[in-house]
């Protein structure tokens, strides 16, 4: 039986330049790989995956929070990969499951863990619940050397947990920061506001 898996990591950890050198090795090998990720991420155009290092191939299919995936369209694929997996529905992911149980196709997820607040994410939360293999993408702290964990959110280049869980943005919006960093920058905006 195939396998569900999540890969997830921080902002700038390369999981989607990772995702599409799986796409990439599936298709030189002419097997048939579907990419998919969610309609609502359009940072680098409408239904684009694109990496910041430059890679980017189309998505082949947009999901919508209530999307019913055919399974009849996955009959004659290799491999499954969707990016930005943590924007995912429960229904969607339990849906991915299926494919994986009962299609016979690996399906690969790529996301985030958790929002600039450190809550998880609705497809990253039903992922966890659900994936045979769940692997950390890791990547170094913007403001250190240690592992990062969180994603620091900026508002006019200051840390700030303000705004809605979901605000797309890369670099100008988003850092990636070990928990201590993490904490020390909030706090500092903090102690820069109550001046």
């Amino acid at each position: 039986m195939a396998k569900l898996y999540f890969r997830y990591g921080t902002v700038g950890s390369a999981k989607t330049l990772n995702l599409l050198a799986v796409a990439h090795s599936y298709s030189q090998q002419e097997k048939r790989v579907i990419v998919m990720k969610p309609a609502l991420d359009d940072r680098f155009g409408y239904g684009v995956v694109k990496s910041r290092a430059g890679l980017q191939r189309d998505a082949d299919i947009l999901l919508e929070p209530a999307t019913v995936l055919n399974q009849a369209e996955f009959k004659e694929v290799s491999c499954v990969l969707v990016d930005e997996a943590q924007f995912l529905s429960r229904q969607v992911v339990d849906q991915l499951r299926a494919l994986a149980i009962d299609i016979d196709v690996p399906v690969i997820c790529y996301g985030l863990r958790s929002d600039f607040r450190t809550e998880l994410f609705e497809g990253a939360q039903r992922l966890f619940e659900l994936a045979d293999e769940i692997t950390e993408i890791k990547t170094t702290c913007f403001f250190c050397n240690r592992r990062a964990l969180f994603n620091l959110k900026l508002l006019n280049g200051k840390p700030t947990t303000d705004g809605p869980s979901i605000e797309l943005g890369a670099e100008e919006k988003y850092l990636p920061a070990c928990a201590g960093c993490y904490t020390s920058k909030l706090e500092e905006t903090r102690l820069l506001q109550a001046l």
